[in-house]
């Protein structure tokens, strides 16, 4: 019993490392994240590309609200999920990384 247990958790192990590894080997989004944003100018690029759809106060409409989503996102997925247009109607969007980081920051404050 003891171990399957420890067999479960070194295959969990490997797919966290794997997938962190993954995600770190995009050079955008370490680019990303290796920068600090600034909250206001986040507000502005949201104001400007994304409250049509998400709202003026990020409440939602047309698009989820917003509100809290660093609480449900991480940095990574929030950057994959503005970046990639994956999820139609939301159009690929490709800030750059100083931008992308300024909208991660504002949107942390959610």
């Amino acid at each position: 019993m003891g171990s399957i247990i420890i067999t479960c958790l070194s295959i969990c192990l490997c797919a966290l490392v794997g997938w962190h590894s993954l995600q770190e080997s995009n050079p955008y989004i370490g680019s990303v994240l290796a920068k600090t944003g600034d909250p206001t100018l986040g507000h502005a690029i949201f104001q400007i590309n994304c409250s049509g759809c998400h709202g003026l106060d990020a409440g939602g409409r047309v698009g989820p609200s917003l509100r809290e989503i660093s609480k449900r996102k991480s940095p990574h997925s929030l950057i994959e999920q503005v970046t990639s247009g994956n999820t139609p109607p939301m159009p690929q969007f490709q800030p750059n990384p100083q931008e992308m980081a300024d909208l991660l920051s504002y949107l942390e404050t959610l």
